[in-house]
């Protein structure tokens, strides 16, 4: 399945699923989602095609005030699934669904 969505869209989407918002600059939130002992952040990607699911990934919890007090999203758990033709090591794409994946890039 081909997912073609706007970079802003992606960003947006990732952001959104992590629980963040723009705040002072001093936050945490990132977006950071973590699979297989990797850490993977948003990517600006905007087509792809989904490959299949390898198994869960966590979207890290965030403190989107930055002051360490857990006033942000929680953790949570979502699907992880290979993007056809390039190496999960590289970037895999999240979310509860292949239609609802997000690319996300290694950081």
């Amino acid at each position: 399945m081909t997912i073609r969505r706007g970079a802003l869209l992606v960003t947006a989407a990732m952001l959104a699923l992590a629980g963040c918002g723009q705040s002072s600059g001093s936050a945490s939130c990132a977006g950071l989602v973590t699979y297989d002992g990797r850490g993977y952040l948003p990517t600006e990607k905007s087509a792809f095609t989904v490959g299949e699911r390898l198994g869960t990934a966590t979207v890290e919890a965030c403190d989107d005030t930055g002051d360490g007090v857990d006033n942000g999203s929680p953790e949570r758990r979502t699907g992880a699934y290979a993007i056809e033709g390039l190496d999960p090591a590289e970037g895999v794409a999240v979310g509860d669904t292949p239609g609802e994946v997000a690319p996300m890039a290694a950081r």
